[in-house]
């Protein structure tokens, strides 16, 4: 497959309101909805192009709650990019199914499981850990 770096390529663009960002993400979530067939076909990825969107929208649904200009466009500059190294071929499989459908929110835990990881903060995630 031929890569084509520029096919996907946008200028950084600010956006001169929040209704206008808005639009911006919605643009964004379509494109990456319009590319999820592709991307399971490229990458030859055992899910469906219906649970890499349903991944998709969770990926969206995180960031609902950001309301700083300055948060949104650089949200926006990495999702697009992530969208054109998807679509160009940049990434291997195994960046796909980390970064789109790997569940990152922590499973609830008792006292005990962070007690042996030696910490009891919920807003640090261990880097290994053999406590699942």
């Amino acid at each position: 497959m031929t890569t084509i770096p520029s096919r996907l390529a946008q200028m950084t663009r600010i956006s001169s309101s929040r209704a206008e960002a808005r639009l911006r993400v919605i643009d964004l979530y379509r494109a990456w909805v319009r590319a999820a067939p592709e991307i399971c076909t490229i990458y030859a990825l055992n899910v469906t192009p219906a649970y890499l969107r349903l991944s998709i929208r969770q990926k969206f649904e995180q960031n609902r709650h950001v309301t700083d200009q300055r948060a949104i466009e650089v949200l926006l500059l990495k999702g697009q990019q992530e969208l054109q190294e998807s679509l160009n071929c940049w990434k291997q499989p195994d960046h796909i199914y980390g970064i789109l459908l790997q569940n990152n929110q922590r499973p609830h835990r008792t006292f005990l499981q962070k007690f042996y990881e030696g910490r009891d903060e919920d807003a640090v995630l261990p880097a290994a850990s053999g406590v699942v």
